[in-house]
């Protein structure tokens, strides 16, 4: 499956902003519009991607970077954002884009910690990131479990 990322720009923020995950999903994820202004306005190091699967825009994924504050305690790069838009769910997108994405973070960023949260009731999203390697922590941001993917 050859998935690939390209940079939310002006030529794809517009359909970006239009996917949608199903209805039972809506508290699991921010609209996609919501975290491109947040990659624009925000102080912290955002970076916004489309995911595509040949020429379809199948997801969007927003890596950060936040450096240390009162909360943890060494800068830390989150994977703040992960959606499969609801009419390419059940098709292996999440599993392979979340894969190559890890091979491309690993790559870029050797040796350094990767974060995620979910929703407590996200299963779905929670079992996928363990079996990519991701391990709950224990702790919680604004309710959602965190999971670390160590280097």
């Amino acid at each position: 499956m050859t998935i690939t990322f390209k940079k939310i720009d002006s030529s794809n923020y517009k359909k970006c902003s239009f996917l949608k995950v199903n209805d039972n999903q809506k508290d699991f994820v921010a609209p996609n519009w919501y975290s491109v202004l947040e990659a624009v306005y925000e102080e912290e190091e955002k970076h916004p991607y489309a995911i595509y699967y040949g020429e379809d825009m199948v997801g969007f994924l927003m890596y950060s970077y936040y450096p240390a504050d009162e909360e943890y305690d060494k800068d830390s790069w989150w994977m703040e954002r992960f959606m499969i838009a609801k009419d390419f769910q059940g098709k292996g997108y999440g599993k392979a884009s979340l894969s190559k994405f890890i091979e491309n973070f690993q790559k870029d960023y050797p040796g350094e910690e990767l974060r995620t949260s979910a929703v407590k009731d996200n299963h779905v999203a929670i079992t996928l990131y363990e079996h990519s390697g991701f391990q709950r922590t224990g702790e919680f941001v604004e309710k959602e479990a965190v999971l670390l993917l160590d280097s």
